[in-house]
């Protein structure tokens, strides 16, 4: 019991380090997948966040090679499970999970309760916390507190003194006042593919199989950066991607400047998770900031009009509110009726707040790219 996940509100959860021992602070989350831990922690829209994992069992097929990874690093700020397995059994595994986030200095804790914490986080909403570790001298006057649950007496979950809780108050970091979009957005052009029908990729964040799963539709893919205006390359584009990203989508100023003006030139454009709501905004709409998120790779959506429903992977923190003028809901959210993607009335524009690229994840929402190629 070496380690501690402090919460902004006083609570505190005890457990055991098996990542680097580092000090990390951000924003709370929980993500409900069964599986694709290496996908997720690459993903560049946990940038800044401390992912709790609910599914039980963390580690048990280790990590494969960096090509299946949807970035080239570990983007969470730390991983909290409540069982980890040290010795990995899979053909693909390279290493533990454990020795990767020590490789990349990432933190993580196993404690016994994820489920109290997570029922915290979806009564509360998600919240700042941090990881720490005795050396910062802060493992003193603690008393106990009823779980979560209020079943039984958690010897995990505990709150600390008005000495730490005021000490915690100048070290929590909340990644949602940064633009993390351009800390992780590509810092020059670069291309994938050679098929003759050229794309331009809005780099906010975007996940390795996105470019791969227009790749394979036959399309060139010139990924830019989330500052940079498609139409300012020589090529001659037939349409433009947005990709998903961390944080909130009003802090992309620049990206939403820029798909305005491709809004004007009326081009094929499609927008994945924060690049629905990038979408949305550029088009006069509005987005919010949800309580506790969708993460995970079993979020059901609806296709309006229908009784279509598709199993997606989301991660998210925000969505869409006002719908703008012209377009129209596409997708909402079967458990709690939030909007799922826009799509215009007339003209070749559409997003999606869900991940149809997958990985990891149903491919169910595959589609959604032939759907986009076949406006360009």
């Amino acid at each position: 019991m070496n380690t501690k996940l402090v919460l902004k509100d006083g609570t505190v959860y005890q457990g055991e380090s098996f990542g680097a021992k580092k000090f990390s602070s951000g924003e709370v989350v929980f993500a409900t997948g069964m599986v694709g831990y290496p996908e997720s922690l690459t993903d560049p829209s946990f940038r800044g966040q401390i992912l709790v994992f609910t599914y039980p069992l963390i580690g048990n097929y280790g990590v494969p090679e960096k090509k299946f990874w949807e970035s080239d690093k570990i983007q969470v700020s730390g991983i909290i499970v409540c069982n980890y397995n040290a010795t990995p059994s899979h053909w693909q595994s390279k290493q533990s999970l454990g020795q990767w986030l020590k490789k990349e200095g990432v933190p993580a804790l196993e404690i016994k309760d994820t489920r109290g914490l997570t029922l915290k986080l979806r009564t509360k909403g998600v919240m700042l916390g941090k990881i720490i570790f005795k050396e910062y001298g802060l493992d003193t006057d603690i008393r106990m507190e009823h779980s979560e649950t209020k079943q039984h007496l958690n010897p995990y979950i505990r709150t600390v003194s008005s000495v730490l809780h005021k000490h915690s108050k100048d070290t929590f970091d909340d990644p949602n006042l940064r633009n993390l979009v351009a800390e992780v957005s590509t810092k020059k052009l670069y291309t994938i593919g050679n098929g003759k029908t050229t794309v331009a990729l809005i780099d906010c964040g975007a996940k390795l199989n996105i470019a791969h799963s227009l790749e394979k539709r036959g399309l060139k893919v010139i990924v830019v950066p989330c500052n940079f205006n498609p139409l300012k390359l020589k090529n001659k584009l037939s349409g433009v991607v947005i990709s998903n990203g961390p944080g909130n989508p009003q802090k992309a100023d620049t990206t939403i400047a820029n798909v305005k003006l491709l809004l004007a030139k009326k081009m094929p454009i499609l927008g994945i998770c924060l690049g629905n709501q990038i979408l949305a905004l550029a088009a006069g709409g509005s987005t919010y900031k949800l309580k506790f998120g969708h993460r995970g790779q079993n979020q059901p959506c609806v296709l309006s009009g229908s009784k279509k429903c598709l199993l997606t992977t989301q991660n998210h923190g925000f969505a869409v509110g006002k719908i703008p003028k012209g377009f129209k809901e596409w997708f909402y959210n079967a458990n709690d009726n939030t909007n799922e993607g826009i799509i215009h009335k007339t003209l070749p524009f559409m997003s999606v707040q869900f991940h149809p690229e997958a990985s990891p994840g149903p491919l169910d929402a595959d589609w959604i790219f032939d759907e986009f190629v076949k406006k360009l």
